[in-house]
């Protein structure tokens, strides 16, 4: 009698042909940050000087990266500031090339026609304080000459943004007619909606996409093996890997944590529909193969580390975990309170990393908040990068909103 076909518990069938992962590859160099003397692409860069950080300490003669579109208005008032997630840098858009690793990552957001119209817009995006494509972070050069490396102060989201603020005056820029930004720019959205007013730079409108007023506990918790992964690779070297050969860095480790924060990046439905249980083509995870899901992190993984810092990694998440919009300012409602901004909320129905009730508590306790808009999406918190046919027409209508005011 001919046994039933196997369930999708039992093993996978035997399958022939070589191993998907012995495909030669290029080898992973120790860093892609961007260092000085390498071709700068479409970055600009402005000097803003020293900073008293919060954590304590003095970081000096900070450079800001950053690119724009658009041409400002005589009188200031069309000015738009676009803040990027963990792993986003300045290039928003255009397409990869010298000096850029990667295309645009927002391109169907921002442009002529596009709902952040460059035709009627004058659009700036910064790499953030911390991070590894231009402004000062672990790879650039400390006062020594030598690359901060492992000895990079500890920064905030609140260091960050304090930084942006210099940027825009040294750019002539005193009021955002929107600052907008998703997932760890959103963190930072928020605290320029405070610090902007404070520091004389009037901010009208803000949109805060997938994002929240302060790190959570299980944030915290999904973070912390994604740092620890990185720090235990042997070629980490404590931060200092920056002249060692290629296949020498701490590749694996920044793989790694990628792996763990790219499955809080998609939602459980889409990642078992989409993979299941099904293997890897080419291998047998009764073996040494995998299932398709694990190929799938790899990539992420791989692809990750051939674009990005271990370092600004580790910088970046850490400065997360800082966020509290409430600190020094009576709680997270009574910060919220504070915000005089217009401001648009907006989440993804299937976020694991930023809960949609994180969105909803600030779009309820910012008096000028609209109604809390959620993304539909398959995708998890990733939705932000990929819904633009929802997204789109969003921002567009806030945007026409405030010029109908």
């Amino acid at each position: 009698m001919t046994p039933p076909p196997s369930s999708a518990s039992s093993r996978p069938p035997a399958r022939r042909g070589s191993d998907s992962r012995a495909r030669a590859k290029a080898p992973v160099p120790a860093t892609a940050a961007w260092r000085e003397g390498d071709d700068a692409g479409a970055r600009l860069f402005a000097d803003v000087g020293t900073f008293d950080l919060e954590a304590g300490g003095r970081l000096p003669d900070v450079r800001v990266a950053y690119e724009t579109w658009g041409t400002l208005a005589p009188d200031g008032s069309n000015a738009v500031l676009v803040l990027h997630a963990l792993t986003g840098d300045s290039h928003v858009v255009g397409p990869a090339g010298p000096g850029h690793l990667s295309a645009g990552w927002w391109e169907a957001m921002v442009g002529p026609g596009a709902p952040i119209d460059t035709d009627r817009y004058f659009v700036v995006a910064p790499n953030v304080l911390g991070g590894c494509q231009g402004t000062t972070g672990p790879a650039s050069a400390a006062p020594d000459g030598r690359p901060w490396g492992g000895r990079f102060p500890r920064i905030t989201t609140r260091d960050q943004v304090a930084v942006e603020i210099e940027l825009a005056r040294a750019l002539g820029i005193s009021s955002w007619a929107l600052v907008i930004g998703a997932s760890m720019g959103g963190l930072r959205v928020l605290e320029w909606a405070i610090l902007g007013p404070e520091s004389g730079i009037s901010v009208e409108s803000v949109a805060v996409i997938a994002s929240a007023a302060q790190t959570s506990g299980d944030q915290i918790a999904w973070a912390h093996p994604q740092i620890g992964a990185i720090r235990a690779d042997p070629k980490y070297r404590g931060g200092d890997y920056y002249d060692v050969p290629d296949d020498q860095g701490p590749h694996v480790g920044l793989g790694i944590a990628r792996q763990i924060a790219h499955a809080t990046y998609r939602s459980a439905r889409e990642l078992d529909e989409r993979f299941g249980r099904l293997p890897q083509g080419g291998e047998d995870p009764f073996t040494d193969g995998r299932y398709a899901v694990q190929s799938y992190l790899d990539h992420h993984g791989d692809k990750l580390s051939r674009r990005f810092d271990a370092n600004s990694y580790v910088v970046l998440t850490e400065s997360m975990l800082t966020h509290d919009l409430g600190r020094d300012r009576g709680g997270v409602d009574e910060a919220l309170g504070q915000i005089t901004a217009r401001t648009l909320v907006v989440a993804v129905d299937t976020d694991r990393l930023f809960l949609p009730e994180d969105s909803a508590r600030i779009a309820q306790k910012v008096p000028g908040a609209q109604p809390l808009r959620l993304l539909h999406s398959e995708f998890g918190h990733d939705g932000f990068l990929i819904e633009f046919d929802q997204l789109g027409p969003i921002v567009t209508q806030f945007l026409a909103e405030r010029a109908q005011v």
